[in-house]
């Protein structure tokens, strides 16, 4: 079926900053999907992962370390007016990528805001400027100029991205089950009332990825189902999280930040040392990591409902993430080396045997207590979907097409966040890649059981006070 789905046919040129796991496992999706010859697409990256399979596909590759000096003299043969950046490397400033872009008139996607190397842990920087919410604020200034500008697609791949899609969904399902008129929101002030509406109090991105390598993971080696830098570099930044309205216990680690829209928080522990509790369908309760993601940033600001200049409702938004069993033991190594990365790493592709990566949104608070809304993607489907691609990578790499297509459908956007996109049209290109999409009802809460075995200090009064979300 995903054979037969044609969405556009471009005229210009496709480049790719970066070729990791995501580049490598959109590559395919792209020729499969959008009319651009592999002629009239090149890859830029760091270095040699991926050669092979682009010279498969005859797409030019060039091993180059893009840097500040070297920024345009590499692209400038590459990129022209209407033509398209496909950032999906580490450690390229997506601010200076964006503006290169606009000078030569092309469109651009990434699925994470970068910083130059040293951004994310720069002991000169202050903590707050090495956060998300700090380069999402550096980036929503570009829109400033108040010029007509190519569409460059921010922080697009499963999460952030996809999942701000799927929240829209699940709440739209949530009100028909309720038997409330959610109307037909298309503005942000509509879908901030839908929210308030339905008392979404927080809004957790979980995740629980069970896949399972063949390869037992080895002392000093960094094991992982997509971008190991990826994972390190934002498991370092500062934890943070939408701060939502309904929160009455702000946290004793906790720093406001005091610049910026004021939707989020951050923590003074990084995320690979701060975990929550969640629920999926799959995987029941659990504890994840709070590693810094836009969308807890974004989310929690597209749904903001402000009066006489006040904040009457926000949800608490922030990332739950379960990573697989090898990973989840690399980053405990990770940790326990004070932060400097192993010596080694590895991505799980080929090796895994079995496994699903079961990613969604949990919406609570709302009068069914919680609704998980996502998909749960098997390793045998995903290789059955799509070449180069374990379930993690293709969840991310299809949010990466729907973002180019619906760029292409819309070139003159400037820059744009997932949650100001067509969830429908972006939800459209994703579905069939998503093996099992289902939502499921829950009466979990964070208070479930928790005193049997120890008193705690929690606040009853409301189970989804990140207090008790919060794993002391």
């Amino acid at each position: 079926m995903t054979e037969k789905l044609h969405y556009n046919d471009f005229p210009g040129r496709i480049i790719f900053v970066g070729f990791g796991a995501i580049g490598q496992g959109v590559l395919p999706l792209i020729l499969r999907h959008i009319g651009c010859p592999a002629s009239r697409m090149s890859i830029v990256s760091a270095d040699e992962l991926g050669r092979e399979e682009a010279q498969r596909y005859g797409v030019k590759f060039q091993k180059e370390r893009i840097t500040r000096e070297s920024l345009r003299r590499t692209l400038d043969p590459l990129v022209g007016r209407g033509d398209f950046i496909v950032n999906v490397s580490v450690d390229v400033s997506t601010i200076a990528l964006i503006r290169y872009a606009w000078e030569k008139g092309a469109m651009y996607i990434d699925t994470c805001i970068e910083p130059w190397p040293g951004g994310y842990t720069d002991p000169a920087t202050p903590i707050a400027r090495r956060t998300n919410y700090a380069l999402r604020t550096e980036a929503l200034a570009l829109r400033s100029s108040g010029q007509r500008q190519p569409t460059a697609v921010l922080t697009h791949g499963a999460n952030p991205g996809l999942v701000s899609h799927l929240v829209k969904q699940a709440m739209l399902n949530i009100a028909a089950d309720l038997k409330l008129d959610a109307g037909n929101p298309s503005t942000r002030a509509d879908w901030a009332a839908l929210g308030q509406l339905l008392d979404v109090r927080a809004v957790h991105i979980a995740e629980r990825d069970t896949q399972v390598s063949s390869i037992p993971k080895e002392p000093n080696e960094f094991v992982n189902t997509w971008s190991v830098e990826g994972f390190v570099s934002e498991g370092s930044q500062p934890a943070e999280l939408g701060w939502g309205s309904h929160e009455r216990n702000f946290p004793r680690d906790g720093k406001r930040f005091d610049f910026g829209d004021g939707a989020a928080i951050y923590l003074m522990q990084p995320g690979v040392a701060t975990r929550v509790r969640s629920w999926a369908p799959n995987a029941g309760p659990y504890h994840g990591f709070l590693i810094t993601h836009g969308e807890a940033i974004s989310i929690a600001d597209y749904f903001t409902v402000v009066k006489d200049s006040n904040v009457e409702y926000r949800p608490t938004v922030h990332y739950s993430y379960h990573p697989s069993d090898n990973a989840l033991l690399s980053v405990h190594e990770f940790s326990g080396r004070n932060y400097e990365m192993q010596d080694r790493k590895r991505i799980m592709m080929d090796d895994i045997t079995t496994g699903i990566d079961e990613l969604g949104v949990l919406l609570v608070g709302h009068k069914k207590n919680a609704y998980w809304y996502g998909s749960q993607l098997g390793i045998d489907e995903a290789r059955k979907l799509a070449p180069y691609n374990s379930a993690t990578t293709l969840q991310v790499t299809v949010a990466v097409l729907s973002g180019i297509v619906w760029a292409m459908e819309n070139p003159n956007r400037g820059v744009v966040e997932p949650d100001e996109m067509d969830f429908k049209r972006c939800l459209e290109i994703c579905l069939p890649y998503l093996g099992p999409v289902v939502g499921q009802y829950t009466d979990w809460t964070p208070l479930s059981d928790r005193e049997r075995l120890f008193p705690e200090d929690l606040d009853k009064s409301d189970p989804w006070q990140f207090k008790n979300v919060r794993v002391s």
